[in-house]
């Protein structure tokens, strides 16, 4: 997924280094930690009520690979804690919250109960898929000629939100009990490297509406994404963007793509003059 959008962050920007995983300390609270993200993803998505199965497969996506039966366990011992409920309908049994997570909370209390992996790694996947439908669209409706130049606008835009996205996953994993703040630190900086070599010639407005609304899950105030939310509204909003923003995002597409050959050269050893972008303004 990164690749397409941050070559040089593929390989790393989905590491989790958790201690106690590690040293095989408080587990018991971490699988619970972990359980109940997989629920807050869930829960965003707009679906209240999960199997154990559907637990199961999602854990299996994020984490090291636990039994269907420690899984049912941790459930349980969620609902014996009152932090979920359960209800049978015939031999289907469903876990669902006691009550709504919490909104406008500090990152450090929601990281006490709440892995934030799945909902934040699920919305990042969520906007990486809609760039394969938007091409499609665009070929279909854009005016002759000007087809690739929206295309890439549009990736470059949702590029910047995945980064976003994962810069905010990061942030509240050095608030994390569990996790090594150390090596999350590490990431952040790294984020913040390659979101500044793409976004520190765009408009502030823009990147002021995409922190805000796009690149946050829904209880920390971005826009609410759930399974019934129209793939093609969202696509059409960020056209919109791209449309309107065209000149902004194309200038820096061509500064960002000097930015990373100057880099490519100086890791292969040959002089290159720094790019000082300062001196650059955009064409009229």
């Amino acid at each position: 997924m990164i690749h397409d959008f941050a070559p040089e962050l593929d390989g790393i920007y989905n590491i989790r280094e958790d201690e106690s995983e590690e040293q095989q300390i408080k587990t018991g609270r971490l699988h619970e930690n972990r359980i109940l993200g997989i629920m807050l993803k869930f829960y965003l998505e707009g679906k209240k009520k999960v199997t154990t199965r559907e637990v199961e497969l999602e854990y299996k996506k994020y984490f090291k690979d636990i039994a269907r039966s420690t899984i049912s366990t941790y459930l349980n011992m969620l609902k014996k804690e009152a932090m979920l409920i359960k209800e049978r309908d015939g031999r289907i049994v469903y876990y669902m919250f006691q009550e709504p997570p919490p909104k406008a909370i500090s990152g450090f209390w929601f990281t006490r109960l709440f892995c934030i992996d799945p909902p934040y790694f699920y919305r990042a996947i969520y906007y990486a898929s809609l760039y394969s439908i938007a091409k499609k669209i665009v070929i279909e409706n854009a005016q002759k000629g000007n087809e690739q130049v929206l295309e890439g606008n549009l990736k470059y835009l949702i590029g910047v939100i995945i980064l976003l996205i994962l810069k905010n996953r990061n942030e509240k994993c050095t608030l994390c009990q569990f996790g090594k703040q150390e090596r999350y630190i590490n990431l952040i900086e790294e984020l913040d490297s390659a979101l500044k070599d793409r976004t520190d010639v765009l408009p502030s407005d823009l990147l002021e509406i995409i922190k805000k609304e796009y690149s946050e899950i829904a209880l920390f105030g971005g826009m609410n994404i759930t399974e019934e939310q129209e793939e093609i509204e969202m696509i059409e909003r960020l056209l919109k963007f791209a449309y309107k923003y065209n000149k902004d995002i194309e200038f820096q597409t061509m500064v960002l793509g000097r930015r990373l050959e100057s880099k490519s050269l100086q890791k292969t050893g040959i002089d290159s003059n720094p790019l000082d972008i300062k001196e650059e303004k955009i064409p009229d």
